[in-house]
């Protein structure tokens, strides 16, 4: 039997969390009282935004922004597409506006949401992943903006700002997400952030900025850290991450450089294979590739195969990695010949000790 309730109360308790949704739970018991809370406000104004992306939590700042300059009660949340949150989730009372950032949903979410909630729905996007569902024919409720040269968090920044100089705040004041010092500092960041989201990492130094900013990733859940926005994502340096990303590569090229300096020849598969450069990596298992990599390049330049092999203890395993920066070397045939895989440039297998001391060379570089 079907159980049918009144429309008011299906929607106290969708933001409850009362009704079961095929056996999950909800994402979070933070966020569905986040959700309920808004239910019984009556917010206007709910948020969605990707996570754990930088675009997403970035775009999220400057929602935040826009609505605190104007004091509009608004509802911020992490969408994430491991749990996403249903429609049904999403039942609030009086919501006007929903954004999706730097995300446009599975296809049909964004009607439902506006037609459920019969609500107007703005989602942005930078992936051409999403151009089929731009090309959907959608309710008058819904648009998107989708924008293949520019990430989602310079749009919604672009967005926001201008919205917020149209409205012109109590007191007819200039309005502005940022000041001056905000504007110069954030601008860099959004900047390498875009350089990221398109695939051109063209920027000086946007390996380090990426290294640098790795460590934020725990920090971009607006629900369980309350301090995301003007504390921390608002304070972000373009500088200081690269400061960050250089101190770390470099240290961990220092590693490399003394495991480097221990090199061996083997032989692949007995000499069937080749031979290459290798190293024993017990305890810095975590810089295979790096060094993989480095190797690949001594062992081209000491006319061996342009492989680097990186040998390391993994539990009670003898593991083997094999990198190359040859586009023309495929190191996947060995590692699938001992029952491994990967790819041309990039590959590993386990090995049995007895297999691999017949690959050593006698012969030292």
């Amino acid at each position: 039997m079907t159980v049918r309730w009144p429309k008011r109360k299906w929607r106290r308790m969708c933001s409850l969390g009362l009704i079961l949704r095929g056996g999950r739970g909800f994402r979070s018991d933070a966020a569905l009282e986040a959700i309920a809370k808004a239910a019984e406000d009556r917010v206007q104004n709910l948020v969605l935004y990707n996570y754990p992306s930088f675009s997403g939590a970035f775009s999220a700042l400057f929602a935040h922004l826009f609505h605190s300059r104007l004091n509009l009660p608004c509802l911020l949340l992490p969408f994430s597409s491991v749990e996403p949150f249903r429609v049904e989730d999403l039942c609030i009372d009086g919501l006007e506006r929903v954004y999706l950032l730097d995300f446009l949903g599975p296809k049909g979410y964004a009607a439902q949401l506006a037609q459920r909630n019969i609500c107007e729905v703005i989602g942005f996007d930078h992936r051409k992943s999403v151009l089929p569902l731009i090309k959907e024919d959608h309710p008058k409720k819904v648009t998107f903006y989708a924008d293949l040269d520019k990430s989602s968090s310079t749009a919604v920044y672009e967005y926001f700002s201008s919205k917020l100089v149209e409205m012109k705040p109590v007191g007819g004041e200039v309005a502005s997400l940022l000041n001056s010092e905000e504007q110069d500092r954030l601008k860099i960041v959004l900047k390498y952030i875009e350089d990221m989201d398109l695939r051109q990492w063209s920027l000086p130094d946007i390996t380090a900025f990426r290294i640098g900013l790795n460590e934020w990733h725990s920090k971009l859940n607006c629900i369980i850290n309350p301090y995301m926005y003007e504390q921390q994502l608002l304070e972000i340096s373009a500088t200081d991450l690269i400061s960050k990303g250089n101190s770390y590569i470099s240290a961990r090229q220092s590693a490399a450089n003394k495991l480097l300096d221990k090199v061996f020849r083997v032989w692949l598969g007995r000499g069937f294979y080749g031979e290459c450069l290798a190293v024993r990596a017990d305890g810095s298992s975590n810089m295979s590739d790096e060094i993989g990599k480095q190797l690949s390049v001594k062992s081209a330049a000491a006319g061996l195969r342009p492989i680097g092999a990186v040998v390391y203890m993994q539990r009670n395993n003898l593991k083997m990695c094999l990198r190359s920066t040859d586009s023309a070397t495929d190191t996947s045939e060995i590692a699938k010949a001992y029952g491994g895989g990967g790819s041309a440039s990039s590959s590993s297998f386990i090995i049995r000790m007895d297999e691999y001391n017949k690959w050593l060379s006698v012969n030292k570089p």
